[in-house]
């Protein structure tokens, strides 16, 4: 059995995911397919993580990317010119500095689903209607006025 588990990543977890991954007969198949084809996608020959892939066009991902800290914020830009680079030269990095599975784990998706939870609730407060209490006020007048 595979040392993957659902609860051992704090981002989302697709539903299919989720249930693949609690059905351990499923599990036996899908998650040695997962491993291979992560590692045949290429980009951890380029030195680069899953998460360095990510289009940085969206509103929520550049707020995610201005959060990151510094350090990192830095080598992912390592990473991102060095896959450039070695793209460029059609070579691939040497295996021992291949991004390892067990290195590659979500450094921007705790960022973005904070961003994305601020941004709902922000929607929710903008669209959020007051309404005064008519029933205690009126109640009060009438008992003034004699009725």
């Amino acid at each position: 059995m595979s040392s993957f588990s659902v609860t051992r990543y704090p981002f989302k977890v697709h539903p299919i995911t989720r249930f693949c991954l609690t059905r351990p007969w499923i599990a036996r198949w899908i998650v040695p397919f997962s491993h291979w084809y992560a590692g045949k996608m290429g980009h951890r020959q380029l030195g680069l993580k899953y998460e360095d892939l990510y289009p940085e066009e969206s509103e929520t991902m550049q707020l995610a990317l201005k959060r990151l800290p510094p350090r990192e914020a830095y080598d992912r830009v390592f990473r991102l010119r060095r896959a450039f680079q070695l793209s460029l030269s059609h070579q691939l990095l040497p295996e021992e500095e291949w991004v390892k599975p067990g290195e590659d784990i979500p450094y921007l998706s705790p960022l973005i689903d904070e961003i994305e939870t601020e941004i709902k609730e922000r929607e929710d407060l903008d669209s959020m209607v007051m309404e005064k209490k008519k029933s205690a006020s009126k109640a009060d007048e009438g008992e003034k006025s004699g009725h």
